[in-house]
């Protein structure tokens, strides 16, 4: 698990967004969703964006989150996505 101070900072629940930038995929934004629904179901409509030379996409996802915990597991299994650059 990761060492986070998001419980400290952040009461619970809350919406938290976030960003997962990879490789130029047009499942990205599924792949993205579906790690997502196995956490927190819910319906979603994440917003894509694609870099100026087309090399990557970013995805930005808000998602209603319960603890620290399923802050730091949602992000350690998006970055575990195939072709997954970076989560903020």
């Amino acid at each position: 698990m990761l060492d986070t101070k998001f419980d400290e900072l952040m009461e619970f629940p809350c919406a938290f967004p976030y960003k997962v930038v990879g490789d130029a995929s047009s499942t990205l934004a599924d792949r993205v969703v579906e790690v997502v629904q196995r956490h927190v179901p819910g319906d979603y409509a994440p917003t894509s964006k694609t870099s100026s030379k087309g090399t990557y996409n970013s995805i930005t996802i808000r998602v209603t989150v319960q603890s620290k915990e399923q802050v730091e597991t949602l992000y350690t299994e998006l970055a575990a996505i195939e072709g997954v650059k970076r989560v903020l």
